[in-house]
């Protein structure tokens, strides 16, 4: 509807220039009839004066038209322009409206997908292989503890490996030794996903830290959720160690973005992105400036808005969160060109 309303502006101001225009060819012809009149009417003497009166009528009344035709374009050019300056405010309100809700959708969508992590760790940070390690990490309990993070992990292919440290930092078990073989007994003290997890004040708590590079993962970008294993596995046991799982991030993220729901011009130039609290890039459409990039938002409404930026649309949405996950203050945003290309 938008862009039939801009279309039928420019076809009235297209339609009224060329009619004008006839117009004046009309008028230039009867300017040169009433000249050509007159000088016939002056070689006539005065058998032709009668004549030349009405010459002159002839020429007053292309006058009178050229005024008109003159007014007339001015009026219309005036009205048509403001028609198309309000269609295309309107395209850009309701694409921007629009963006602002799909890039809600994006930020919600991945928040969801996350409050499935969340719920992941707490549970799996109560199963009787991995209590057993901790209380007694001899060969056998890491060997059957092993197995079983291998066979969640067979299960649940959005997760690169599971860890799980002893209350001095050090990880004793992990669902792929084989594919990550420097992640056994490696020192997490000092990361935060285990030091947050240890301060967990019951089994019903967790921690997730932001999206980064995990050196012991091939480098591979990670969304990490932790919590403490307790003891006995009760909600209120005592800490013994702690359960590190890691999202594999890309791939899923990929996914949302390039899943939001674009017509095929829509798509040209536009660049859709998930950004976090500090508006770093974490992903995009483009694959550009991941983890790098810090992307320069604008955040006129704190929940949701839209923008211009130079010849570019910007809308933005606070993630709201899902069920018991507040979510990180990350933000869906899209960027796209206000004309097509």
């Amino acid at each position: 509807m938008r862009d039939r309303l801009l279309d039928l502006a420019y076809e009235v101001s297209r339609v009224t220039e060329e009619k004008v225009g006839v117009i004046d060819q009309v008028i230039r012809q009867t300017g040169i009839l009433a000249i050509n009149a007159r000088l016939e009417a002056a070689r006539a003497g005065a058998a032709g004066s009668a004549f030349s009166v009405v010459a002159q009528e002839m020429g007053s009344v292309a006058q009178s038209i050229r005024e008109v035709s003159s007014e007339l374009r001015a009026a219309i050019g005036a009205n048509v322009a403001l028609l198309e300056s309000a269609g295309e405010t309107l395209r850009r309100d309701l694409r921007g409206a629009r963006f602002a809700d799909l890039s809600r959708n994006a930020v919600e969508i991945i928040d969801r997908n996350l409050y499935e992590r969340s719920c992941d760790v707490r549970w799996w940070a109560t199963d009787s292989a991995v209590t057993s390690l901790l209380h007694d990490p001899n060969g056998a309990a890491r060997r059957y503890a092993s197995e079983r993070l291998a066979t969640i992990l067979r299960s649940y292919t959005v997760y690169l490996d599971l860890w799980v440290a002893d209350c001095e930092g050090r990880v004793i078990a992990t669902g792929r030794p084989d594919r990550y073989p420097d992640a056994i007994g490696a020192d997490v003290s000092r990361a935060e996903w285990f030091r947050q997890a240890m301060r967990c004040e019951s089994g019903e708590h967790f921690h997730v830290c932001d999206v980064a590079r995990n050196a012991v993962l091939g480098s591979a970008p990670v969304a990490t959720y932790s919590t403490a294993v307790r003891q006995d596995g009760a909600t209120d046991g005592a800490p013994i160690g702690a359960l590190g799982i890691f999202f594999d991030w890309a791939p899923q993220a990929a996914a949302i973005v390039g899943g939001v729901s674009l017509d095929e011009d829509e798509r040209i130039g536009t660049r859709v992105m998930l950004l976090d609290a500090n508006f770093r890039v974490i992903a995009a459409s483009d694959g550009q400036g991941l983890l790098e990039e810090h992307y320069p938002l604008v955040i006129d409404e704190p929940r949701r808005g839209y923008y211009q930026r130079d010849d570019h649309l910007v809308a933005y949405a606070l993630t709201p969160g899902y069920e018991t996950y507040a979510g990180l203050g990350w933000f869906g945003c899209i960027e796209s060109p206000l004309r097509a290309r």
